[in-house]
């Protein structure tokens, strides 16, 4: 069991229950809040009273991204014997005509994610671009996807569903109108 994906009706639980026990301990699940963390901690306080926080609440969540590196790499490199990636063939011949010759075979793509893909400039500005929309828009959204999907969501918070619908919508886009458009599909 510990070697294939749980299905929802073991996950699903697993998951609200998980959520239960943080809404009662007043506590809020979320993994951007740890990139504040973080900053507070390299001293980012000193230039700004927006890092200036009280580290010692912060701990717990310090420890959920400790446990998600940790349980990342035993998943990937020992409760994953097969390395391929579940996705349809149909969504592998796409990926194939975009130039992504590493589809099904990798979870990031070779070809953005390899050192000799970092040889090319364009690969970095794509990245640095990404990187820093990801983190505006965490910011400006008030929290990242598992924040609003996860612990917005558990708490009722009609920011978050907003978020969540946001969300989804801008992935929809991404990805049938601005991705074929970057990788000239």
């Amino acid at each position: 069991m510990l070697y294939q994906p749980w299905p929802w009706y073991i996950a699903g639980p697993l998951i609200a229950l998980v959520m239960a026990v943080l809404i009662l301990m007043g506590k809020r699940f979320g993994m951007s809040s740890n990139l504040e963390t973080f900053c507070s901690i390299g001293g980012a306080g000193k230039f700004t009273d927006y890092f200036k926080v009280d580290l010692k609440s912060k701990r717990w969540n310090l420890l959920v991204v400790l446990g998600s590196v940790i349980g990342g790499f035993l998943g990937a490199r020992v409760l994953s014997p097969n390395p391929a990636v579940e996705i349809s063939e149909k969504t592998v011949a796409k990926l194939n005509e975009l130039g992504f010759d590493s589809a099904g075979t990798a979870y990031l793509p070779t070809e953005l994610f390899s050192m000799e893909a970092l040889a090319n400039p364009i690969v970095w500005v794509l990245l640095l671009v990404a990187g820093f929309l990801v983190g505006f828009g965490t910011r400006y959204a008030g929290g990242c996807t598992s924040g609003h999907a996860i612990s917005g969501l558990s708490n009722l918070q009609r920011p978050s569903l907003i978020a969540v619908i946001g969300f989804f919508i801008g992935g929809l886009i991404m990805v049938h109108i601005v991705f074929p458009l970057i990788f000239g599909a």
